[in-house]
């Protein structure tokens, strides 16, 4: 770090720091452990306080938008390496509680004057912000006249400092619902129908889950129609429960449409059933697998799988990278996109986890300078990722195979490159992995 004024408060704040752990050795007393505790939350509320001051005074500069950021949530995401939803979190706390400046450029009070105050003092977390926040952005706020939400708030600030975000979260709620004595407008018209289906891969183990709602009886009945026909037990043996039947006949049915049905492109390419496996695996009798979507495959399912699939070969270089063909075309043929698909398994960015059929292929060396279009020089990448590449200071590059992002020096000054995860290096080699694909 350069000498600045902020190097030197950095090197205080670091030897204060190690003063408070020097004094919690083993020789501190239980008061002067708990003691400890009220400090560093102190210290902690007091530094969530000048984060979220100094996001307002970027974002109000348009520095994150000089950088090609659409928003600074997105650019919190980066330059912390946050999540979605912490960057989201400090983004809308700095709305709540930071001035606001006018259109005439004058300086307007926050918008939550009585919870920032309570913020400016260390009282409540950011957390408790966040609630309070999100309280009163809710439709029951939203009725309120003028000078009954002013109240609430300040009773919503009064008691974050008592509560705990969740107890603040339901106290408030109940506050609210108090206030809002009328509620809702009388709506004659009929409920808006909402038909809707989402399906959420599981974070630490394979398969995922599918949760729907109907309120079109015709769209409900379709579907009901066909899993009453296809999840009837299959003999009278069959013990499985119901649930379980019209899952399995579910997947039977979209299975039997990917085999034998008219589908749309995905992507650029047919839709397929796409297994992940390494040679050697495969050599030796499929001892695992990896789905596309739904994660691992297990050796069972997988060689039953493979007992009524083709298998896809892809032509290997001596480095095991898969399917080079060229600077024939600068479109991606279909082989080629199953290779980058294989070793990327969506946007290759660290933190991005759309799925390949969101993405869209980069050339590194762009092609109209010269680029080829061949498996170590493409990557896969979503739509808001692959502009960002074009667009800003960030650069992609491959290195042994693998794509690695290199971030602006606002970002990170010694721009240390940054990888996603890599689930199929198993072996710790360096290199990509030896594939075959069913299809």
């Amino acid at each position: 770090m350069l000498p600045s004024p902020i190097a030197d408060a950095w090197r205080l704040l670091d030897d204060a720091v190690d003063a408070l752990a020097a004094a919690t050795g083993p020789g501190a007393s239980a008061a002067e452990l708990v003691e400890t505790l009220r400090v560093r939350e102190s210290v902690t509320r007091r530094l969530e306080q000048l984060g979220v001051q100094t996001c307002a005074e970027l974002d109000r500069r348009g520095t994150f938008a000089e950088h090609g950021y659409a928003s600074p949530t997105r650019a919190l995401q980066d330059l912390l390496r946050l999540d979605h939803g912490a960057a989201a979190q400090r983004v809308t706390v700095a709305d709540a509680v930071c001035p606001r400046i006018g259109l005439d450029g004058a300086v307007l009070p926050a918008k939550l004057s009585a919870t920032a105050a309570v913020f400016a003092a260390g009282d409540t977390s950011l957390a408790h912000v966040a609630v309070v926040a999100r309280l009163l952005a809710s439709p029951p706020a939203g009725r309120l006249a003028p000078g009954i939400w002013a109240g609430a708030e300040v009773q919503l600030a009064d008691a974050a400092a008592v509560y705990t975000p969740r107890e603040l979260q339901q106290w408030g709620t109940a506050l609210l619902e108090m206030l809002d004595e009328d509620g809702p407008e009388p709506d004659d018209t009929p409920p808006p129908q909402v038909n809707e289906l989402r399906l959420t891969r599981h974070a630490s183990r394979p398969g995922g889950k599918l949760v729907a709602r109907y309120d079109d009886a015709a769209l409900f009945d379709a579907i009901a129609a066909v899993l009453d026909a296809t999840a009837a037990p299959l003999t009278a043996e069959d013990e499985r429960p119901a649930a379980e039947r019209q899952a399995e006949a579910l997947a039977e049915v979209c299975g039997w449409v990917l085999e034998h049905g008219e589908l749309p492109a995905v992507g650029g390419r047919r839709p397929v059933l796409t297994v992940q496996i390494r040679l050697e695996d495969l050599e030796q009798r499929a001892r695992s697998g990896m789905l596309e979507f739904a994660g691992q495959l297990s050796p069972t399912a997988l060689r039953q799988l493979a007992c009524d699939c083709g298998v896809v070969p892809m032509v290997l270089d001596g480095a095991g990278q898969p399917l080079d063909v060229g600077r024939l075309t600068r479109s991606i043929p279909d082989g080629l996109r199953r290779a980058v698909t294989s070793r990327d398994g969506g946007c290759a960015h660290p933190g991005c986890d759309r799925p390949p059929s969101w993405c869209e292929i980069h050339h590194v060396i762009p092609w109209e300078h010269g680029g080829h279009t061949a498996l170590g020089n493409l990557v896969m990448l979503c739509k808001a990722h692959h502009r960002q590449i074009h667009t800003t200071d960030w650069v992609v590059r491959l290195r042994d195979g693998i794509p690695e992002f290199i971030p602006p020096i606002w970002i990170d000054p010694d721009q240390t490159p940054r990888t996603r995860p890599r689930t199929w290096n198993l072996t710790g080699a360096r290199e990509g992995p030896r594939i075959a694909q069913f299809a």
